[in-house]
């Protein structure tokens, strides 16, 4: 956590869909955004379904049928919408390839990632591997070989799969949710005062951002130094 830096808290769960576009959105937003460099993301953990068990049971259709209580074409139809609006923001959805298991071990391996700074890319990776690759995100070889792709080493994986510190973290992490009203992901906070819900347009970023970044900074003012002038040289080979 670095304390110069505006934070900008992000709940969201690896197989939610709308999470990735979300992550996207925020993405272009930020990337947009003039003071980008002085905003730290901070990602955490939540879980749409805690019950699914660590091994597939049915396709991920057929899940969402009994979930949702939908008949199987509406479900269709919200797939291939969700498809499209993944498409969009440039990603590619393969619903018929997702393999429906518990995320927990998932968050723990991301909880690790965090302590090395790479929060970010173990999220990305993660949704790449569910959503477009159809891994399976439980599978201990799996999060292996995961976790090295974004850096981490086999002592890395092993520590956060069998260390309950890890576990914890992630718990924590679902119960900061609660206590603050998270009710569904994804869901940003920014400053600990403004909080954007779902996957809103870059737009409904940016003006948060805007909004949350300016109230921050009368908070934290940069310095304001009397220089007196001397000699010097500048970074230009200037000397004078």
């Amino acid at each position: 956590m670095n304390t110069n830096k505006m934070q900008v808290e992000i709940w969201s769960d690896v197989m939610c869909p709308f999470c990735y576009i979300g992550k996207r959105h925020f993405e272009t937003a930020l990337e947009q955004f003039a003071n980008n460099r002085e905003v730290e993301i901070i990602w955490k953990s939540f879980q749409l379904d805690p019950a699914l068990p660590e091994k597939e049971e049915i396709d991920h259709e057929q899940y969402l049928v009994e979930r949702k209580g939908l008949p199987k074409d509406q479900v269709k139809s919200l797939l291939d919408h969700v498809t499209q609006s993944a498409r969009q923001a440039g990603l590619d959805y393969r619903f018929d390839k997702v393999i429906t298991v518990n995320s927990f071990n998932a968050h723990r391996v991301i909880q690790m990632a965090k302590t090395k700074g790479w929060g970010d890319a173990a999220e990305e990776r993660f949704f790449k591997a569910y959503f477009t690759e159809g891994l399976d995100i439980a599978d201990r070889p799996t999060l292996t070989r995961l976790g090295k792709e974004i850096g981490l080493t086999e002592e890395d994986i092993n520590e956060a799969l069998t260390n309950e510190a890890y576990a914890g973290k992630v718990n924590r992490d679902l119960y900061e949710a609660q206590q603050i009203g998270v009710r569904g992901v994804p869901f940003f906070v920014f400053n600990r005062k403004y909080a954007v819900s779902g996957a809103q347009p870059p737009e409904a970023f940016t003006q948060t951002l805007d909004k949350a970044f300016a109230e921050w900074r009368q908070e934290h003012p940069l310095p304001s130094l009397e220089i007196t002038e001397g000699p010097s040289c500048t970074p230009d080979g200037h000397c004078s």
